[in-house]
């Protein structure tokens, strides 16, 4: 394995909510998924949220997300209502971030 290549983790919550949205718009997620695993970020839109915590815009829909070494989690997903993120999926992600981050 290239020691440059990126892994994507789906937690349950970024799961779940790809599982509840149109498949037109999964696939439109993990097609932007792809595009950052391989690197090619020009052709996809994010924003930083808080320290390590990133979210991914396709859309209306965000799934916010962070990277460790070289896995990147995909922590929960939400449709976008407001011009500012909800401060509970940044915490969330934070928590999470963290928590996995203990671990290794």
């Amino acid at each position: 394995m290239d020691k440059n290549s990126l892994i994507a983790h789906f937690l349950s919550g970024a799961k779940e909510y790809m599982v509840g949205i149109p498949d037109a718009d999964a696939g439109a997620i993990k097609r932007d998924v792809e595009a950052i695993l391989n690197g090619d970020l020009n052709v996809i839109s994010t924003k930083k949220l808080k320290e390590h915590v990133r979210e991914l815009i396709v859309g209306h829909h965000r799934i916010t997300y962070f990277k460790i070494g070289s896995d990147i989690y995909f922590v929960r997903g939400f449709r976008k209502k407001s011009v500012k993120t909800p401060k509970n999926e940044i915490d969330y992600a934070k928590k999470i971030y963290k928590q996995l981050k203990n671990k290794i």
